[in-house]
């Protein structure tokens, strides 16, 4: 009797210890339900205007479709991409090396612009107007932008002006194949110069002035100070900028398409965006354009992940 009884206490002993945990699991239970809830919206919203139109995206790149009925779409296989990268195909040269060279010019001219521009506003007074200074071009349409350095880029426009106040001969900027893209690539690293100087100027207020006073102490000169404390201390925002400058370079096609029209002269400012747009909907290609868009899409991704591992690595080693 007495054994029965302690093997009854000790059933219930058990019973009362797992109702707490029952109770916990049914209340994360509901958190989680909860959680999903209020994530639907958002989840919703990437379902409908990004992973459907990817997918779309993907289904087209292999496949024929002139952009009208849904019905007419037909399977074509891997047939755009090897039409993309055929012998004689302008894809690869020159509009991808186009590409290559508009971002790399972009985000190379931009981010030394904006490292010392920032680095010289930390030192003036006024920072909020300088500041908005240089950031209206951000707010500027890329319409307005384009036709004013168009205009500035003519034979007898402010650039030509000034070269030959020097002594030197006009320049066909936008008419010689040599000098189309590197001018389209100079205006769009000046329209990007104030998103990049807010994020530089942040970053520089961050740095704290202790290490400057040691420096000072050290008797380190101004160039050593900007070397060995600035530049490094810096480096989370030059990520930041360089990342997305670097896929706004990318994907960028508007300019073009205001100082240039069509990417000429010839395809010497034909970039993989305005490729994309004009197979699209100049020529009723929408396979093909969604093969370029892929090929893209590919080269951003591997783009991207180059730079976060190649500034990671030097943080480590620094």
């Amino acid at each position: 009797m007495g054994r029965a009884g302690g093997r009854g206490r000790g059933v219930r002993a058990a019973g009362e210890r797992a109702r707490p945990a029952a109770r916990r699991a049914r209340h994360r239970c509901r958190q989680t339900a909860v959680a999903y809830l209020f994530l639907a919206p958002s989840l919703a919203f990437f379902a409908v205007f990004l992973l459907l139109p990817l997918l779309f995206a993907v289904l087209l790149s292999l496949s024929r479709w002139a952009g009208f009925d849904l019905a007419d779409i037909r399977p074509a296989g891997v047939d755009n991409f090897a039409a993309l990268f055929a012998r004689g195909s302008s894809f690869l040269t020159p509009v991808l090396t186009n590409t290559l060279l508009y971002a790399l010019g972009t985000v190379a001219l931009a981010l030394t612009g904006a490292v010392l521009v920032a680095h010289c506003i930390t030192r003036l007074r006024f920072q909020g107007f300088w500041r908005t200074l240089y950031f209206l071009p951000i707010v500027t349409t890329v319409v307005a932008v384009g036709n004013v350095w168009k205009y500035m880029y003519e034979p007898g426009g402010l650039v030509n002006g000034v070269l030959n106040a020097l002594g030197l001969r006009s320049v066909a900027f936008l008419q010689d194949p040599a000098t189309a893209l590197p001018s389209v690539v100079v205006v769009q690293a000046w329209a990007s110069l104030g998103s990049a100087i807010l994020i530089l100027t942040a970053g520089l207020k961050a740095v704290p002035h202790s290490y400057y006073e040691a420096a000072e102490l050290d008797g380190a000169g101004p160039f050593t100070v900007f070397t060995r404390i600035t530049l490094p201390l810096l480096r989370p925002s030059l990520l930041f900028v360089c990342v997305t400058q670097f896929i706004t370079g990318l994907q960028s096609f508007a300019l073009i398409i205001v100082m240039t029209g069509e990417g000429g002269p010839g395809d010497a400012t034909n970039v993989a965006a305005l490729e994309m747009y004009q197979r699209a909907f100049k020529y009723g290609d929408w396979g093909s354009a969604s093969a370029a868009a892929l090929v893209l899409f590919v080269l951003v991704l591997v783009i991207t992940l180059a730079q976060l591992w190649l500034f990671r690595r030097k943080g480590a080693d620094g």
